[in-house]
């Protein structure tokens, strides 16, 4: 019976009746992006393992220098990675220098940054280059939960695309690992540190720049780094500095036929023309959201977000046009995340709290299936994948269920590490990132 429904849920297409997610899916070792290759934490990939421990089950485990949250991306049996290593400033620098920064958040303080990129071989676990991308001084303080190297790249081709936030995007060749362009021109005040990544659409390259001091979202072009368009929020930013921050990830979906860019910002969601950054239509959370981290799911002719810190909501929005204003279908705010993406599997929609609570809604109506306790805190993004779903805890806890609307617990595996970053389906494999090492969970 559970073979049976998995089937079904595979053939569930999520993009449905006026909102569809534009996506192009190719199948083998391809993850190009944060949350795969659709964007929506979905994976084609087949043979995928559901039970591991560090001790069973794990081909390779390689130590990544420095720290990052990046989304590993694999291509043509290659794994890529950020990662930054920093220098800590001293305990009186930093402390004279934590007197410059309205946030009360506990801080890392680093006078200088290596970021780079990261290729590990897909079979054997071996780290194949290291390519410094950008170095900074004095970079701008991150809270203590986050990395310099939080934002996923993007893999196209022969193209590695990486954004670290204000400190800069750039394109990597993955064959010769020279940067063929930088762009440093982001600069906003995040005081947290980066968080949103990058999409690509046709030859743009499209970020969120949701800063203390500015909020805007911004396209380049692919091929040289210069910027296409900029449009700045238009919505009414809250008089609390600390509240207009946003680090989450914009969608492409189809609204009507056309193409729309669906971006959360602090307190609202915006629709834009992808093309010219032309807004077409926006709409203001009920309660206040800021510091959103989460990427939009879509389906059923609905958009689901959740809007981030304070009292976190999970809101299935109808979106607009330019002739029609977009409308709430239905609101949820029981134990909805403020950083972790949701993930739309069929007829339900699933997510995880930052104090452990799973919960699975009706994706039409809202209404609740099951709510269960299934680890600790939870930020990083579910997947779905060969018809299974993935929870990774911060304590480095994997809880694997099965689709549908009674809870059905599979596996629980646990690595050494803390996991904040969403996991990748290639192959028979998935691969796991933790604060100490990049694992290849599956057979050969």
């Amino acid at each position: 019976m559970f073979l049976s429904h998995c089937t079904v849920v595979k053939r569930i297409l999520i993009g449905l009746s006026l909102v569809a997610v534009v996506t192009t899916v190719q199948a083998g070792d391809h993850w190009p992006e944060w949350r795969g290759e659709n964007g929506q934490g979905h994976g084609s990939a087949v043979g995928v393992p559901w039970q591991w421990s560090e001790d069973a089950n794990i081909t390779w485990k390689t130590e990544i220098p420095g720290l990052g949250w990046s989304t590993p991306v694999i291509a043509n049996g290659r794994i890529w990675v950020t990662t930054a290593i920093d220098v800590r400033a001293s305990k009186d620098e930093a402390a004279r220098l934590r007197k410059t920064s309205t946030n009360s958040q506990p801080l890392i303080i680093s006078t200088h940054v290596s970021l780079r990129a990261v290729c590990v071989d897909l079979r054997s676990g071996s780290i194949l280059k290291n390519i410094e991308v950008f170095s900074k001084e004095n970079p701008q303080f991150i809270q203590i939960d986050n990395s310099y190297a939080s934002p996923s790249p993007i893999l196209d081709g022969d193209r590695l695309y990486c954004h670290f936030g204000p400190n800069g995007m750039a394109a990597v060749d993955t064959r010769s690992s020279e940067v063929l362009w930088m762009n440093k021109s982001f600069q906003v005040k995040h005081e947290n540190g980066p968080g949103s990544s990058p999409i690509l659409w046709n030859d743009l390259l499209i970020v969120h720049c949701d800063g203390i001091d500015q909020q805007y979202i911004v396209a380049v072009d692919k091929n040289t780094g210069d910027v296409v368009w900029k449009t700045t929020r238009s919505g009414a930013m809250n008089e609390n500095p600390q509240l207009r921050k946003s680090y989450a990830t914009p969608l492409i979906v189809k609204v009507d036929g056309q193409e729309q860019l669906l971006s959360t910002a602090a307190d609202w969601l915006y629709g834009y023309d992808p093309k010219t950054g032309r807004e077409l239509w926006k709409l203001k959370f009920g309660l206040l959201g800021f510091s959103n981290s989460s990427r939009p799911v879509a389906g059923h002719g609905l958009v689901y977000i959740c809007t981030g810190f304070m009292k976190s909501q999970l809101l299935a929005v109808r979106p607009g046009t330019a002739d029609r204003p977009a409308e709430v279908a239905w609101t949820y705010t029981k134990q909805v995340p403020a950083v972790s993406s949701p993930l739309l599997v069929g007829d339900e929609l699933y997510f995880a709290s930052g104090k452990g609570i799973a919960t699975c809604l009706n994706a039409k109506t809202g209404a609740p299936h099951w709510t269960e306790r299934i680890g600790k805190s939870y930020w990083a993004s579910p997947m779905f994948a060969d018809g299974r779903i993935y929870f990774f805890d911060k304590d480095g806890t994997t809880t694997v269920i099965g689709p549908g609307t009674d809870f059905q617990s599979m596996a629980t595996n646990s690595l050494t590490g803390k996991i904040q970053a969403a996991a990748a389906a290639v192959d028979n494999a998935l691969i796991l990132r933790t604060d100490k090492a990049l694992y290849r969970a599956g057979r050969d």
